[in-house]
């Protein structure tokens, strides 16, 4: 008699990099740590657009430490927006489940077995980061960076009601096909576009939970919401407000 045993799930967590050759070997020997120690299946996929510190090179180093079947390299010839990243992320992975964060450190990978933990117990579609409940935090930010974000997140849920008390975070576990289907949907750019994915689940009646993290400032390299940025996240904002 044959016996259909489930195999354990894997999960590839994507990394878009743009000049992150000083945080790359950090986070993924955190994340290679992290997994292994959780005796988890898992791949990091580093999706690169084109960086001019050579971020590249240094993931190709990494490759050769950990080997090419936990890193998985997806060069692209320049910035191409990051959901068009994780669509070329997307491409590759070999997880059941996908997790996205971002490469600076300002994740902590610590975070990750608490997500599959709440997954798991309730098989949510989502599993969400958030800094603004209790047992979560930001760390590193000055005054006018924290009030930019809570007026951000304040805007958002004002306007869109998404039941997220987190809606511009980018530290998520999704279920690969709940992310491609979302991915498909939405058409904001920039920083707006990991809240339109929330109001778009919602939308679709995709079931979500929220896990308390710290948010550490990146430690090596500069920030990369600038002025532009903020005028961008209004305008997207307004425009996906219009939109739904």
């Amino acid at each position: 008699m044959n016996i259909d045993v489930m195999s354990p799930p894997k999960y590839s967590v994507l990394l878009p990099t743009y000049n992150e050759r000083q945080n790359l070997p950090i986070i993924v020997w955190m994340l290679v740590k992290t997994f292994t120690e959780a005796g988890l299946d898992f791949e990091i996929i580093i999706i690169d657009d084109n960086s001019p510190d050579n971020t590249l090179e240094v993931a190709k180093q990494l490759q050769r430490v950990y080997g090419n079947q936990k890193i998985v390299l997806r060069p692209r010839p320049g910035k191409l927006g990051l959901g068009t990243a994780y669509v070329y992320g997307i491409e590759s992975s070999t997880g059941n489940f996908v997790i996205i964060m971002d490469a600076d450190m300002s994740h902590h990978p610590k975070f990750i077995p608490e997500f599959i933990k709440h997954q798991q117990k309730h098989n949510y579609d989502i599993v969400t980061g958030t800094r603004y409940v209790s047992g979560g935090g930001v760390h590193g930010w000055d005054l006018r960076r924290k009030l930019t974000s809570r007026v951000a997140n304040y805007l958002a849920s004002v306007l869109l009601n998404p039941g997220v008390s987190d809606l511009t975070g980018s530290f998520r576990l999704y279920k690969k096909e709940v992310l491609a289907e979302l991915i498909a949907r939405t058409k904001s750019k920039g920083y707006v576009f990991q809240m339109e994915m929330m109001v778009r689940a919602r939308q679709l009646r995709h079931t979500i939970a929220e896990v308390p993290i710290t948010f550490v400032d990146r430690v090596y390299g500069e920030s990369k919401l600038g002025a532009s940025e903020i005028v961008g996240y209004l305008k997207g904002l307004w425009g996906l407000f219009l939109d739904i």
